[in-house]
C-alpha cells in the first residue's frame, strides 16, 4: 500500500505541473519602459517626489551631469528632481494630463510640504534645462 500511496502521490504532482503553465519570461529582470512618461511616471516616490538619478535623468531627456550642473545650490537633490519631474510633465504631456495629474498634485503637494524658500528659483531653472515655460500657477505651486 505504501507504493500505491507514493504512486498517487507522484500521480497529483505530475498532473499539477502539466496543468500549470510557467511563464519564463517572468524570471526575466523587467526591463523599464520605453516612453518617457510611462518611465518617469513609474520613478516617482510613494510620497510623491522623485530622486535625482540616471533613470529620471533619461526619462527628461537629458545626462545626469546635466540634470546636476543645473540644480540650484540653495535646494535638495530630491526637491530638484521633482521640480524638474512636475515642469516636465506640464511642459511636454499636456495631452495626456488626465493620466499624470493626480501624480502630478501628490508631486506639488509634497512640495509645499518640504517648505521650499526658492520654488521660483528652481521652476525658472528646470524650465531653461528643459527648454519649457511653465508657470507657477499652471503647475499648483
Amino acid at each position: 500500500m505504501g507504493d500505491g500511496a507514493s504512486s498517487v502521490e507522484s500521480c497529483e504532482f505530475d498532473d499539477y505541473e502539466e496543468s500549470c503553465e510557467f511563464d519564463e519570461s517572468a524570471d526575466e529582470p523587467s526591463q523599464a519602459p520605453k516612453d518617457p512618461m510611462l518611465q518617469l511616471v513609474s520613478l516617482q516616490r510613494a510620497s510623491g517626489s522623485w530622486l535625482l538619478e540616471s533613470p529620471l535623468a533619461t526619462a527628461l531627456g537629458k545626462t545626469l551631469q546635466e540634470v546636476e550642473s543645473s540644480k540650484p545650490e540653495s535646494v535638495s537633490p530630491e526637491v530638484w528632481a521633482t521640480v524638474l519631474a512636475v515642469t516636465w510633465l506640464h511642459g511636454f504631456k499636456m495631452d495626456a494630463q488626465v493620466e499624470w495629474e493626480f501624480l502630478a498634485m501628490k508631486a506639488v503637494s509634497w512640495l509645499h510640504g518640504e517648505k521650499v524658500p526658492c520654488l521660483t528659483e528652481c521652476l525658472r531653472a528646470g524650465n531653461l534645462l528643459l527648454g519649457c515655460q511653465v508657470q507657477e500657477s499652471s503647475m499648483g505651486m
